[in-house]
């Protein structure tokens, strides 16, 4: 069992929580994800790191409350227990002085673009940030973003409640035009990420996207995760996240995405039906 330390709501249906977990906390790195389960007969979902602290023992996740799973999380509070709590898993992002990058975080992406933003920076990169959300109740870690050294950020939203009003894609394609930037780092919903991918391929600038495929188990046992990369079968779990975004199957990866919805929406109806704590 893994005891939590840290809960809190920071939006309507966005969580962060905080567990007691020294060894994973000694290992992680920037990019890498864990695998979660509740309780001893729950299912296993993937969730990144969005911190952590190796003197202090604990590691942070932030999760949206989409389905049964986190649907359960998000009732439980600091002191209670959680069954599993594996990782760290996945390769960290890959990080070097490279020059100038811009790193664009969607949504929950904002989770792993704290950490990577935060890591590219302290290798000694000029680091831009590009915080993206529908609305401004549905921005993530801002605050913990402006307050980076020599990080600059843009927030955009889509109907413009906060920052810039559109899509994460128009200041990174001025960063592009400007040529402002080296290399392009992109996490959060698939279709964000491929069209952060289309605006830098057009312009020449490599980019790096942190994939969020279906896993189960999260060791490369199940096949779950598998996506294609350049015309080959490749593992999210064991051989990413990060891949080249331009080299992407986007379309078949969002038709796998979307295998489950269904299912999911009916699990999560019928724990709510039977939770007596449900919000």
């Amino acid at each position: 069992m893994f005891r939590i330390v840290h809960a809190r709501q920071l939006s309507d249906a966005v969580f962060e929580m905080g567990v007691e977990a020294p060894r994973v906390a000694r290992k992680v790195r920037a990019g890498q994800f864990l695998m979660v389960r509740t309780t001893e007969r729950g299912e296993r979902i993937p969730l990144t790191f969005s911190d952590w602290s190796p003197d202090e023992g604990w590691v942070r996740f932030i999760y949206m409350r989409v389905g049964k799973t986190t649907h359960e999380l998000s009732h439980l509070g600091v002191g209670d227990p959680i069954a599993d709590l594996v990782g760290p898993l996945g390769v960290p992002t890959h990080l070097e002085p490279v020059g100038r990058v811009a790193i664009v975080g969607g949504g929950v992406g904002a989770a792993v673009a704290y950490p990577v933003a935060r890591a590219m920076a302290e290798a000694g990169n000029q680091v831009h940030v590009i915080l993206g959300a529908r609305t401004r109740d549905l921005l993530v870690l801002e605050e913990e973003l402006r307050a980076l050294p020599d990080v600059s950020l843009t927030v955009v939203t889509d109907d413009g409640s906060a920052g810039e009003k559109g899509l994460v894609t128009a200041p990174l394609k001025r960063l592009c035009e400007a040529r402002a930037i080296d290399r392009a780092f992109a996490v959060g919903p698939a279709i964000m990420m491929k069209f952060c991918a289309a605006t830098t391929r057009e312009h020449g600038v490599p980019i790096t996207v942190s994939l969020n495929p279906l896993m189960v188990d999260g060791t490369g046992m199940c096949g779950a995760c598998r996506v294609t990369v350049d015309g080959a079968t490749r593992f999210g779990c064991v051989e990413g996240p990060d891949f080249d975004g331009h080299l992407v199957d986007w379309e078949e990866l969002m038709s796998r995405q979307r295998i489950y919805v269904d299912d999911e929406r009916v699990a999560d109806a019928e724990y709510s039906r039977s939770c007596s704590c449900h919000l």
